[in-house]
């Protein structure tokens, strides 16, 4: 089916915001493996204070400043966080008061109050790692279509993920991993002349996978070892942390990875050789490298964009926005943009998403100038 102009939608900005504090490898001393940053490319991860909706209420005043949008013309914020509790888990460990707290659809109310956005639409998700292609599915496929977006209307997708307050930092395989982040990102009408795309969504898709056992899940520890401001330790009495099987997800990514590249360019009619840069979920380096061999045995070819974990660590969601956004002006063409995650807890399943782009005519304009 023909989709109409305002329907169509691209990335007109993108805006990242990093939290200050900066946590060294050092600080883990003997609990990370010597080869762990071999293995991953990660040096340090910064770690937040401020919740999720604070850090996504950042990005937003961070987009506002660098792109210059009036946020009168917001019709719609997806509000995306893979540190919130899924529901399975916030049942069996939190209060009913506490778990009210993790449902991403009331952060990403509370986020529109906080911004002032009237007449707005909002959606909260979690989807772990593949929250921000789970997040550009809904909005091509069930948003832009029902919303009659304007010339100079526009989306947000905010992506918040403060997955420190839920990890086990005195754990080999996970305590090293993740970092804290946020961004915003303004979708808009191809026609707009108030945003200007640059990256067309050709496709976006997120969907489950079963696999042979479960990978992740949630478990009560005691006496956990937590970091603390200018690099000190602390403790908590009691936490609620995640566990990751390594061996199992560093099988899996790739593999999901690739078939997630493969079947959204069979689903537009492309095929490998026509992209042009894959921009993968940033979860180390050695889990990119192999998802390029994925993918080169599949017959994709482009410029494999790796490498950017060494003072951010793995992302989560927030990964394939700030590549992009690191990426911005070498990208051009067909960039296709894959992302693998965990499936929920306790539960044999693997998630995995890819978005198409294509840079337009404004973006190649852009990058004429600045070269």
């Amino acid at each position: 089916m023909e989709t109409s102009p305002s329907s169509r939608l691209g990335i007109a900005a993108i805006s990242i915001d990093q939290p200050v504090w900066q946590l060294e490898n050092g600080w883990f001393g003997d609990t990370i493996p010597r080869k762990f940053t071999q293995h991953t490319g990660i040096e340090a991860r910064s770690i937040s204070v401020d919740d999720e909706v604070t850090m996504g209420l950042k990005a937003v005043r961070r987009l506002q400043q660098e792109s210059g949008c009036n946020l009168a013309d917001c019709r719609g914020i997806v509000f995306v966080s893979p540190s919130f509790i899924p529901p399975s888990v916030a049942r069996r460990h939190l209060t009913p008061h506490e778990a009210t707290r993790e449902r991403p659809g009331r952060a990403a109310r509370q986020l529109a109050r906080e911004v002032g956005v009237r007449r707005c639409r909002t959606l909260g998700l979690n989807w772990f790692c593949c929250g921000y292609s789970r997040a550009f599915s809904v909005v091509t496929r069930r948003w832009a279509p029902r919303l009659g977006l304007e010339r100079d209307d526009f989306l947000l997708v905010v992506v918040a993920t403060r997955i420190s307050r839920i990890t086990d930092y005195g754990c080999t395989t996970t305590g090293g991993l993740f970092g804290d982040m946020a961004s915003a990102t303004i979708l808009a009408p191809m026609t707009s002349r108030r945003y200007p795309v640059h990256f067309e969504i050709v496709r976006a898709d997120a969907g489950k996978q079963p696999v042979d056992r479960p990978a992740f899940d949630f478990h009560r520890r005691s006496h956990v070892a937590v970091p603390a401001a200018g690099g000190a330790r602390g403790h908590d009495e009691t936490r609620l942390v995640y566990s990751l099987d390594g061996m199992t997800i560093a099988d899996l990514a790739p593999r999901a990875m690739s078939a997630a590249v493969v079947e959204g360019l069979a689903a537009v009619g492309l095929r490998g050789t026509d992209v042009d840069f894959v921009v993968p979920h940033q979860a180390g380096t050695g889990i990119v490298r192999f998802t390029g061999m994925k993918l080169e045995e599949a017959g994709v070819g482009g410029e494999l964009i790796n490498g950017l974990t060494r003072r951010t660590g793995n992302v989560s969601a927030c990964s394939i926005p700030h590549a992009l956004r690191e990426s911005w002006s070498r990208l051009r063409g067909l960039v296709a943009c894959p992302t693998a995650a965990v499936g929920s807890p306790g539960r044999p399943e693997v998630l995995q998403g890819c978005i198409l782009l294509r840079s337009t005519a404004v973006h190649e304009a852009q990058v004429r100038a600045a070269a």
